[in-house]
C-alpha cells in the first residue's frame, strides 16, 4: 500500500468514527430519544477500534507486516527481530551468538537507549544487522497517546537513531505491538512501515526457556517473523536472560529446517 493510501485508510477510520458519533447525537436529538441505539453505536465503534489496537497482528488500522514478502518466503528466509535494546549487559552476548551461527537479525531499538549506548548501536550495524524504530521511551501507555505525543515518540527515536547510529529506520514496531488509529498517519509522515510478527516467545515475561522455544518454533516455516527481546529480558531460573538460552537452540532449529535468517531490509518489499 502506498503512503497516500495508508493516510487515506487511517483518515477513513477517523471519518467513520466521527460519522458514527454524529449519528448517535442525531438519534438522541430525535423526539423519541433513541438513547439505547445511540449508546450501542458508539460502544460498538469504540470496541472495534480498541480490539484493532490491542491485536498486534491486526491490519484493521492500516498496513502491518506479519510475514516476509513472497520472494523472501520462496528463498527460505526467516527474520529474527529483537526488541527493547540495546542493552549493554545482554546485546553483546546476543551479537556473539548470532555471529557464531552467521545469523542476521533486525533490532527494534529504543531511541534513548541508542543515545545512551551509541557504540553498541554502531556495533550492531557493523556486524551486518539492522536497527529500526521502537519509539523514544517505550512508554507502556503508547496506545493511549494522541497524535502529537505519538509523533513526538517516533520522531525523537528517528532523530536519536540517526544522530547516534548514522542510519534512518524504515520500519517501526509499537511497544508490545499495541497502537491506536492515530499511528498510521504518523508513520506515513515519517516514511515508516509497521511491522509486528508471525509469532513471539513472550521472553520478556516467561521464565521457562523450553516454553519460549516451543512458541517460536511451532509450525516454523519460511517467511516467518520471530520476536525476541534483548532489553527487558526475563531471567530464567539460573538467572540468565531467556534470549541467551533460547537463541542457540532456535538458530539450530532454523538451520535444521533448511531456513536462513535475513534482516528485514528488502525482505518486506
Amino acid at each position: 500500500m502506498s503512503r497516500p493510501d495508508q493516510v487515506r485508510t487511517a483518515r477513513g477510520w477517523l471519518l467513520l468514527s466521527a460519522l458514527i458519533h454524529v449519528l448517535a447525537l442525531a438519534l438522541v436529538a430525535l423526539p423519541s430519544h433513541r438513547w439505547a441505539l445511540a449508546f450501542a453505536l458508539v460502544l460498538a465503534n469504540h470496541l472495534l477500534l480498541t480490539i484493532a489496537g490491542l491485536w498486534p497482528r491486526s491490519g484493521l488500522l492500516g498496513p502491518n507486516h506479519t510475514r516476509l514478502a513472497p520472494h523472501a518466503h520462496a528463498a527460505g528466509a526467516i527474520a529474527l527481530t529483537i526488541d527493547d535494546g540495546p542493552d549493554p549487559a545482554v546485546t553483546p552476548q546476543v551479537l556473539e551468538l548470532l555471529a557464531r551461527s552467521g545469523a542476521k537479525a533486525t533490532f527494534f531499538c529504543i531511541g534513548e537507549r541508542v543515545a545512551a549506548h551509541a557504540a553498541l548501536a554502531l556495533e550492531i550495524l557493523r556486524q551486518g544487522h539492522l536497527i529500526e524504530n521502537h519509539t523514544q521511551h517505550h512508554r507502556l501507555n503508547f496506545s493511549l497517546l494522541g497524535p502529537r505525543a505519538i509523533r513526538r515518540e517516533i520522531a525523537q527515536a528517528q532523530a536519536a537513531i540517526g544522530a547516534n547510529a548514522g542510519t534512518r529506520p524504515r520500519y517501526f514496531r509499537a511497544p508490545a505491538g499495541l497502537r491506536n488509529l492515530f499511528l498510521q498517519p504518523v508513520l506515513a509522515g515519517e516514511n515508516l512501515e509497521l511491522v509486528s510478527w508471525t509469532r513471539r516467545g513472550f521472553d520478556s515475561v516467561a521464565r521457562n526457556p523450553a516454553a519460549v522455544l516451543a512458541r517460536l518454533t511451532r509450525k516454523l516455516r519460511a517467511g516467518d517473523i520471530l520476536l525476541l527481546h534483548d532489553g527487558h529480558a526475563a531471567l530464567g531460573a539460573d538467572g540468565v536472560p531467556i534470549i541467551l538460552t533460547v537463541l542457540p537452540a532456535l538458530l539450530a532449529r532454523i538451520e535444521a529446517a533448511g531456513l536462513r535468517t535475513v534482516t528485514l531490509a528488502g525482505a518486506l518489499d
